[in-house]
This record gives structure tokens, sequence and C-alpha cells, in this order.
């Protein structure tokens, strides 16, 4: 399976401060904001990684990550000239995609939970049709929201409903097998001009392929689209992390974890970064047997 991070978009709920900063570039915490998409598809066990931005903002990227190789991936970049809906990343990435699975992640959003590696490699065995996580919500009148026949199966998917038929949003974590490139072409652009993701979703749903992972009480999903939401990502991440000792998206560790570097890489790693987060890639290095 391969991974796209979709971190374009003109993210006018967070101007000004986007107005000379890529919204994705930004800081949650101590750490840029892509980074905690990246780690989740990592934690996935998805090691080629496309990240489609704006032309202007790729070469960003391009300097905070290179080629991935030095946490074992293969991270290539394509441009979104135009913000065309999150299913246009399926038509920009259709030659990275190839004939594999993919998965796609929104670059403003961020997953947190104990096992939360597991569920997604479980996820991301499903070698046919899709799969979206679900988390519940107080305010599912904001989202793409999935209801449930008797049995549990997913019956509707409805994006910002007036009357949700339930509070089970659908988070900005996709899976797919390779239908999803035919199925978007197929797609007619909404009544706002863009090739949405529901759409997409609603297809699978139609052929009985769409699977919805539920993520229990027990998970955190944040989106960061505004400043309020952006500052209680950065409160969240720092108690967490000053409770526990431990780092939420530090790429450098999942990657050690994941065994895509050794610990001597991760040593290095370390050594090259002179601030409290090298010290604590050496810690992890120092404890591990």
């Amino acid at each position: 399976m391969k991974g796209i991070i979709l971190a374009g978009g003109r993210a006018t709920r967070l101007y000004p401060v986007t107005k000379s900063v890529c919204k994705q570039l930004l800081p949650v915490y101590d750490k840029p904001l892509i980074y905690y998409p990246l780690s989740v598809l990592m934690l996935a066990g998805i090691r080629e990684i496309l990240i489609i931005s704006t032309p202007g903002d790729l070469g960003h990227f391009q300097n905070l990550f290179g080629d991935g190789k030095y946490l074992g991936l293969n991270i290539s970049y394509a441009p979104q000239p135009a913000p065309q809906g999150i299913a246009q990343a399926f038509l920009i990435g259709e030659k990275f995609i190839g004939h594999d699975s993919v998965a796609l992640i929104l670059g403003d959003n961020i997953f947190f939970g104990d096992k939360l590696g597991e569920v997604l490699r479980e996820v991301a065995l499903h070698k046919k049709g899709a799969a979206v996580l679900g988390y519940k919500v107080s305010d599912p009148h904001r989202y793409g929201v999935v209801s449930f026949d008797k049995k549990g199966r997913p019956e509707s998917i409805i994006e910002k409903p007036s009357k949700p038929l339930s509070d089970w949003a659908v988070t900005g974590l996709y899976f797919y097998d390779r239908q999803v490139v035919e199925i978007t072409k197929k797609l007619k652009p909404s009544a706002r001009g863009e090739l949405e993701i529901t759409d997409v979703n609603r297809v699978y749903l139609q052929k009985k392929q769409l699977n919805v992972q539920l993520l229990s009480r027990g998970f955190a999903w944040l989106d960061t689209g505004t400043p309020d939401s952006l500052l209680d990502a950065s409160i969240f991440i720092r108690i967490v992390e000053e409770r526990q000792g431990l780092k939420i998206g530090c790429i450098e560790e999942v990657a050690f974890r994941m065994k895509f570097i050794t610990k001597q890489q991760l040593e290095a790693l370390a050594k090259s970064i002179n601030t409290p987060y090298g010290d604590y890639l050496h810690k992890i290095a120092l404890n591990e047997k």
C-alpha cells in the first residue's frame, strides 16, 4: 500500500497566519503539523509516500523531508495547481498509485491513541474496497457523517447534514483499492466545483465495499483548520507529552519502532539535532535493548 498526504488548499480559516506560511508547516507544539499525518501513514506500515501541495509550497516540504531515505521512506512530491477537492489527489497521484492500494490522509489531521498502529495496520490489510475511520463527535453537522443499519452495517454517508442520522464523523484518513482512480475520474464536481471524497465513499458504499472502522473513546482525532483547533491541538500534545514523557508524531521514533531504520541510524539522527528533541531520540536509542 502507498500513501498520499494532501497538504494543499488555501487555509482561509487560518488567515492571516497562512498568508505566507503553508498551514501544514505551522507548529503544533513542538513539531510541524505535517509530522503528525506522516507518522500515521508510517504507523500503518506505509513507506512510499506522495506529498501533494501547492506549487509554491512544495519546495518547503522537499527541504523538510528530502527523499525521506533518512526515515527509511521513499517520499515524492506533486503539485496541486488549484484546490478542486480532496478526491483530486487520486487524479494527481494516478501514476504514483499505479496498481497498488492507497491511503490518503489530510495534512491537517492528528490521530492519537493506544494501539493506534495496530488498528491502522489491520485496516490497511483490506485488499478490496475501501475503509474509513469513524469517530464520535458532538457536532456531526460539521462533518461527513456515516449512519448504520440495525446490523451495524454502513447505510449512508452525508456531507455536513442539517439533520445528522448519527454522531459518527468520517475522519480525514481513507484507505482504497486501485478502483479509486477510475471512480474519481467518473465523479462530477459538486456545487462548489470540487471532487468530493464523500462521493467516492458513497460509490464504495453502493458497491457494498465500504468498511467503517469505529475508533473507541480511547482515541483522539483532531483537525487543525481554525485558530482555536490549532491551539487546542498544541495544548493536547503538550499535556500528553509532558505527562508521559513520550512524543506524539515523532517521525524518527516511529521509523525506528517500525524497523524502517536501525538503532545506529536513530543515534546518528539524535546526534545531528542539538536540542531537547535530539535528546529524546538519544534516550529512545539508549533504552532500546
